[in-house]
């Protein structure tokens, strides 16, 4: 008699377990509304990157989004011109479906720009000495598809192209070795059209440290090891700089397994 009042016991509390939300694990579409602090008003086309599914979506015209997450996922919310914000989704998120979510207008320090147009004259021989020049040399190898930036056109980054790509696992080991799901997140992220939309339009490199969890010196070692040039580093916006780090990975992947 006993042993069967303790078996309904332990069936009842299981029960009351599986129908508490709070022990409810999984993910679910969660829907939230984005709004200005300053004014309370919704925000359309502001960004949502759920950084943990690395999925992406935007707000709608009443600043209402909807995006799969579970409880304790990350969700990072940017739009022009407001500070970016990181949210830790909790039940109570799912719980009401009148969630706002607050961004703060960046204040913005206009400053004096003094525009200096080039100097032309009409000559072709001195107005060429005049214009800028990109420093960067890209090297082309019989066999292979794509060209490699050695950053310089001396000998030297002739001999540091060759050498990344005859033996990069000794070179970039250490690199990739350090951030191995990182780095593993780069397809995943290159597969959401939504993410890569806004990546093209950022150059600030805040977006992509967020989803690869790499600081931006990370990012800049790596691609240095794999001979891209200072100037794409600092002209390229993040979509970019995403495809790069990707091609050099799975460059890196495939030589690694022949070594």
């Amino acid at each position: 008699m006993r042993i069967s009042l303790l078996l309904i016991l332990l069936l009842c509390g299981f029960r009351t377990m599986a129908q508490d939300p709070e022990n409810t694990a999984g993910t679910r579409q969660l829907e939230a509304v984005v709004i200005n602090a300053q004014t309370d008003r919704p925000l359309e086309s502001v960004h949502v990157i759920n950084l943990n599914q690395v999925v992406g979506t935007i707000t709608d015209q009443k600043g209402t989004f909807s995006i799969p997450a579970a409880v304790n996922d990350t969700l990072y919310i940017s739009y022009l011109g407001f500070k970016p914000q990181k949210i830790r989704v909790t039940n109570d998120m799912f719980k009401f479906q009148d969630t706002k979510i607050s961004l703060t207008e960046l204040a913005y320090a206009l400053e004096e720009v003094i525009v200096q147009p080039y100097q032309l004259t009409g000559y072709l021989e001195v107005d060429v000495k005049n214009l800028p020049i990109n420093n960067s040399y890209q090297y082309s190898i019989s066999g292979l598809a794509v060209s490699y930036e050695g950053g310089s056109k001396t000998p030297g980054a002739v001999s540091k192209v060759l050498g990344a790509i005859l033996n990069p696992a000794d070179q970039l080991r250490n690199i990739f070795g350090r951030h191995p799901q990182q780095m593993r997140k780069l397809r995943k992220i290159k597969e959401d059209d939504r993410i890569r939309d806004l990546l093209a339009s950022k150059f600030d490199r805040t977006t992509l440290m967020e989803l690869l969890q790499l600081e931006k010196v990370d990012i800049e070692d790596i691609l240095t090891n794999c001979n891209y040039s200072k100037s794409f580093l600092m002209t390229a916006n993040d979509l970019q700089i995403l495809d790069a780090l990707s091609s050099c990975y799975e460059e890196y992947k495939v030589l690694n397994r022949t070594n």
